[in-house]
């Protein structure tokens, strides 16, 4: 029947909200301070970095997708001051916006790390994201099952829900740890672990007489990644990331090349191939000059909901600035990979 497809779909879409709306961009490498706030300032070679991502989900599918965007920076402190560590201080904004009651999240984040040599080999980094959370949707524009008509086959009549509150806020807290561990001059590999929402805040559009858990809960965010250097033209990025919270579990596992175009290695080409398990493979490509990056990906459907959109998942780009503004006075404290 129309209907039950209709059904299915709504459905569907709203299991990908929720697992969804704390973090879903593909390049999740190129939002380090939502990933890990042990990640700002982790820049070796350069003094300060900004970065921007956009995406785009299911716009075949529904009438306003999901749109999701971040804007982050961070820079590195005290380089001449610790000789053997260094702080980073950053921000980073995110919001994420779809539906047709217009539920969106916007989120800002304060974050702090500090970053310390262990021998000439390791690097162990602990960070703090802090900032707050606002939550909003257009009741007035949402539809439930009790106006459904069966006689008519349209949607009529008062909802009958009562939402508390349409707009909320509240502060959140993420914490991170991450260690590097530089085997030579030409491999090296990382590891991070992070927990967001660490203060479980309360969050929710309906009373608290609705019995409804209120409590976000706390989010666990791993990765694992690896570059290693293959003469002056190419360096290999394998990396891993999973992402857990009550029972919802996303994975995505692929690597990224970066193929040396200059005798400088100021022009790179980047290209890429991603799995996200039982959900979509993910082609990107990119490319750099001088400091600054560009990528874009697009995302395969390949989970059920492909019947419904046609393989077309959605797309995403990225671009990246990195810059020095210590130029003749500065030290690198640990092995960097670059050409």
């Amino acid at each position: 029947m129309k209907i039950l497809k209709y059904i299915t779909l709504f459905l569907l879409l709203i299991v990908g909200k929720v697992t969804a709306q704390q973090l879903h961009f593909s390049q999740y490498f190129n939002t380090p301070l939502l990933v890990n706030p042990a990640n700002t300032g982790f820049n070796p070679d350069y003094d300060y970095r900004i970065g921007g991502s956009y995406r785009n989900q299911w716009a075949n599918v529904i009438a306003n997708p999901y749109q999701t965007t971040n804007l982050w920076g961070d820079a590195q402190l005290f380089m001449n001051k610790i000789e053997s560590g260094w702080a980073g201080i950053g921000g980073t904004i995110y919001k994420d916006q779809a539906g047709t009651g217009n539920l969106s999240t916007t989120q800002g984040y304060a974050s702090i790390a500090y970053h310390q040599m262990i021998g000439n080999s390791s690097l162990l980094s602990l960070g703090f994201n802090a900032g707050m959370v606002n939550q909003q949707v257009d009741a007035s524009k949402l539809i439930f099952d009790n106006q459904w008509n069966n006689t008519s086959g349209q949607f009529n009549g008062s909802n009958g829900e009562v939402l508390d509150k349409t707009n909320i806020n509240y502060f959140d807290l993420h914490v991170g740890v991450n260690y590097a561990y530089f085997l030579t001059d030409k491999a090296y590999f990382n590891l991070g672990l992070s927990a967001q929402h660490l203060n479980t805040p309360t969050a929710s559009f309906f009373p608290v007489s609705s019995g409804l858990n209120q409590k976000v809960p706390v989010r666990y965010n791993f990765f694992l990644n690896a570059n290693y250097k293959i003469g002056d033209l190419w360096i290999l990025n394998p990396n891993m990331y999973i992402s857990e919270s009550e029972g919802s579990k996303e994975v995505v596992l692929g690597m990224n090349a970066m193929r040396n175009l200059s005798d400088d290695g100021t022009k790179q080409l980047i290209a890429g191939i991603y799995y996200r398990n039982k959900d979509a493979i993910i082609p990107m490509v990119g490319y750099q000059i001088n400091d600054l990056m560009f990528t874009v990906n697009y995302d395969v459907t390949t989970s059920s909901l492909s019947g419904f959109n046609g393989l077309q998942g959605a797309y995403e780009a990225s671009i990246i600035k990195r810059a020095i503004y210590m130029k003749g006075h500065r030290g690198i404290k640990c092995p960097v990979m670059k050409f």
